[in-house]
């Protein structure tokens, strides 16, 4: 019995034209792609700066800069949207879930309005849910950024700047408190706004929404979420 499988290896490597220690290997396999869905405003859509330079899309040049191919990135933002308004926007958008990456950032125009604060704590609430569900129901898979600071720029001159930054902050509290209640990840990118009060490149010409710099700047915390998401989950 032995001579006779010596006999059939030596068979099957004349016929492939192997030797019998380099049989052939099976094909390594192609990375897997992935999905994102970024909903938001105009911090989202990246009001101000070329496509490029938005947020969603800076952070999908760097996956795939490090061999993680996030080939699908749908946004869902407009420049002035509220919470309600955002709803209406997912509404109307032809969607393909489930998405391996959901983000959401909003509120900043619910502040802006002077929009009551446990108004938009439901309303987070629910599209928080929503974007759970983009995400297959697998909550590991979204995270929440928290809203910038506009009371520090030059848009702001002339208005309550400590009171936007209370307000602001009250936004960020509730949005914080829903996401760990929730179970996903929230990052903080206030912090990173309020830099903007002392380095003017940190903002687009318009004076109010972040420059491809900052965004950089958001993308360098969110980038080992994400990474962990797509490659852990």
């Amino acid at each position: 019995m032995k001579n006779s499988i010596i006999t059939l290896i030596l068979l099957f490597s004349l016929s492939t034209g192997c030797s019998s220690d380099e049989l052939p290997q099976k094909d390594k396999m192609p990375n897997p792609s992935f999905s994102y869905l970024a909903l938001g405003d105009s911090y989202t859509i990246g009001q101000g700066v070329a496509v490029p330079d938005r947020y969603p899309v800076q952070l999908q040049d760097k996956l795939i800069k490090s061999d993680i191919a996030l080939d699908s990135l749908l946004i869902i933002a407009r420049t002035g949207w509220t919470t309600d308004e955002l709803s209406r926007g997912i509404d109307a958008t032809v969607t393909h879930p489930p998405y391996d990456l959901v983000t959401l950032l909003i509120g900043v125009n619910n502040q802006y309005r002077g929009r009551d604060s446990e108004k938009y704590r439901d309303e987070f609430i629910m599209l928080l849910n929503r974007a759970i569900g983009f995400a297959g129901d697998e909550k590991g898979r979204v995270v929440v950024l928290s809203i910038p600071d506009w009371g520090v720029t030059p848009f702001a001159s002339g208005r309550d700047r400590d009171k936007i930054a209370r307000e602001i902050d009250l936004f960020n509290a509730i949005n914080r408190e829903e996401s760990e209640k929730a179970g996903v990840a929230w990052l903080d990118v206030t912090k990173i706004s309020r830099m903007a009060a002392g380095r003017p490149e940190l903002l687009a010409p318009d004076g109010l929404h972040p420059s491809g710099l900052m965004y950089r700047m958001w993308v360098d915390e969110l980038f080992p979420i994400a990474k962990k998401i797509l490659t852990e989950n």
